[in-house]
C-alpha cells in the first residue's frame, strides 16, 4: 500500500491518526491593553490627587448651610446678591485677612459651636457684624441645596460657654413685624425703621453689649461689644434668605450693613468659620505657581524614566554561568586579582608598548624599527598627521603613574592617540 493510500484511508476514518498543527500559544496580556491600563491608572491617580487638593475650592457651597454660599432658607446668598444689585462690592472671604485691613464690613455667620475668639481671629481691623444662629435646619436629601422644615434652636438647652448661650437670647411669640429704634450715635437717636414679619423674633438680654438697635419693647436686636469693634445681630432673619421674602426685611438688613460699613471698602462675607477655609498646605504648593513648574518637571522626568524602563535598549543580556569557564573567566579573574593587589598602575608601560605595536602595524612602519627608534618614528609621523600628543611623552606619563586614576587618564590619551594615527575616527 502506498503512502498516499494510507493517508487517504486514514483521512476517511479507517483508524489512522492524522497529524495536526501545533497548538498556538496565546499571550496572557496584549501589550497595547497593558499600556492603556497603565495610562488610565496614572491619569486616575493624578486626577484623584488634584481633586483631593482643591476639593474645598471646587465645592460650590450650596449645601444648605447658614453661610453666604448657601441658597437655602438659612443661607445668606440672597443678601449678598441684593447688596451687589444695590451697588455694593461684595466679597466671599475664605481666608483670614491680613492685619491692617480695616475698610468695609466683615459679616461673620459662625455655627452654633463657634466662639467669639474665632471671629476676632479673622484679623479684620474694621467693624465686624456677628450674626447669631437661630434655626435648626438639616439638608434635604431629595433636593440639593434645600433644607427641610427648620425649627428654632432650643434655648433651654444652650451651653452658656457657647456663642449663642453667652448672649442670653430670648424670642417673641408668633410672627409679627418689629419697629427698630436707634440707640447711640451709630444710627442716630432719632432714627427708627420697621421690619417685615419675623417668625419668633430673637432678641438679646445680656448686659455685656451696648445697645445699638432695640425693638419697641426695649430688647436689644443689635449690640456692640465694648471691648472690640464687633456688632452682634440677634436675629439672622434680617439677612438670611428666609427673611428676604419680605422687602422690608431686605431693606432693614441692607440699612444695617450700609450703616456699619467703614469707608469705601467691600462687604466681606466670611465662610471660613463654616468649613470653607482655603488653607495652604504642601499639596497646594505643588500645584500653585511658581512651584507648579517644578511639579511639571518632576512629572515629565518620571514619564521619561518610565519610558526608558519600558523600552529595551540593545540586545538582551544572556544569563551566564555561576562559575564562568574559559579564557574570558581567566581574564576576569586575573584582572580582579591585579585590582585586589593594587598593582594596576604597574601595567601602564605594557599597555603603552601594546598601543605602539598596534599603531605601527596599522600604519605600515618598517619592521626593522624597534624600541626607541620606533617611538621616534611614530612621533614624527604623528606630527605630520596632526596628533595632539606625542607617543614618547605619553609613555613617560603612563610609566610614572602612581595610582589607578593616573594610569587610566594616561591610557585614555594613549587610546585617543592610536585612533588619530590609524584614522579609525574617520
Amino acid at each position: 500500500m502506498s503512502a498516499l493510500g494510507v493517508r487517504g484511508r486514514g483521512a476517511a476514518g479507517v483508524g489512522l491518526t492524522v497529524e495536526r498543527d501545533a497548538p498556538v500559544v496565546q499571550r496572557l496580556f496584549n501589550p497595547i491593553t497593558a499600556i492603556w491600563l497603565v495610562l488610565v491608572g496614572v491619569f486616575a491617580f493624578s486626577a484623584l490627587v488634584v481633586l483631593g487638593t482643591y476639593e474645598r475650592d471646587l465645592r460650590g457651597g450650596d449645601d444648605g448651610g447658614a453661610h453666604a454660599l448657601s441658597r437655602s432658607a438659612v443661607g445668606y446668598a440672597g443678601m449678598a446678591q441684593f447688596l451687589r444689585d444695590a451697588g455694593q462690592t461684595v466679597v466671599i472671604s475664605r481666608n483670614k485677612l491680613s492685619k491692617g485691613h480695616a475698610e468695609g464690613l466683615l459679616i461673620a455667620t459662625p455655627p452654633l459651636d463657634g466662639k467669639l475668639a474665632d471671629v476676632k481671629a479673622l484679623n479684620f481691623g474694621g467693624p465686624v457684624l456677628l450674626v447669631l444662629p437661630k434655626w435648626n435646619a438639616f439638608p434635604d436629601f431629595l433636593r440639593r441645596g434645600w433644607v427641610g422644615e427648620g425649627r428654632p434652636i432650643d434655648l433651654t438647652r444652650l451651653d452658656k460657654a457657647s456663642l449663642l448661650g453667652g448672649y442670653a437670647p430670648a424670642r417673641r411669640p408668633g410672627a409679627s413685624p418689629a419697629t427698630l429704634f436707634a440707640r447711640g450715635d451709630v444710627f442716630g437717636d432719632s432714627l427708627s425703621f420697621r421690619t417685615g414679619p419675623i417668625d419668633r423674633l430673637q432678641v438679646l438680654q445680656t448686659k455685656d453689649l451696648i445697645p445699638v438697635l432695640q425693638d419697641e419693647t426695649g430688647a436689644t436686636v443689635l449690640g456692640r461689644d465694648p471691648k472690640s469693634n464687633v456688632y452682634v445681630l440677634s436675629d439672622p432673619d434680617l439677612l438670611d434668605n428666609h427673611g428676604l421674602k419680605s422687602v422690608d426685611n431686605a431693606l432693614a438688613g441692607a440699612r444695617i450693613v450700609e450703616t456699619l460699613k467703614a469707608g469705601d471698602g467691600p462687604v466681606l462675607f466670611d465662610v471660613s468659620l463654616d468649613g470653607f477655609a482655603r488653607e495652604r498646605n504642601v499639596m497646594r504648593l505643588l500645584f500653585d505657581p511658581p512651584f507648579l513648574a517644578v511639579t511639571l518637571c518632576l512629572f515629565l522626568a518620571a514619564c521619561l524614566a518610565g519610558f526608558q524602563a519600558a523600552c529595551r535598549f540593545g540586545a538582551t543580556r544572556r544569563a551566564g554561568r555561576v562559575f564562568a569557564l574559559g579564557k574570558e573567566a581567566l581574564a576576569d579573574n586575573t584582572a580582579a586579582l591585579i585590582r585586589l593587589t593594587g598593582r594596576e598602575h604597574r601595567m601602564g608601560l605594557r599597555y603603552a608598548e601594546l598601543t605602539r605595536n598596534l599603531a605601527a602595524r596599522a600604519t605600515g612602519v618598517p619592521r626593522e624599527l624597534t624600541g626607541d627608534a620606533l617611538t621616534r618614528f611614530l612621533d614624527r609621523m604623528g606630527a605630520q598627521r596632526g596628533a595632539e600628543d606625542r607617543l614618547s611623552e605619553l609613555t613617560a606619563i603612563i610609566g610614572g603613574a602612581a595610582n589607578r586614576e593616573q594610569v587610566l587618564a594616561a591610557a585614555r590619551r594613549l587610546f585617543r592617540w592610536r585612533l588619530e594615527m590609524t584614522r579609525e575616527r574617520q
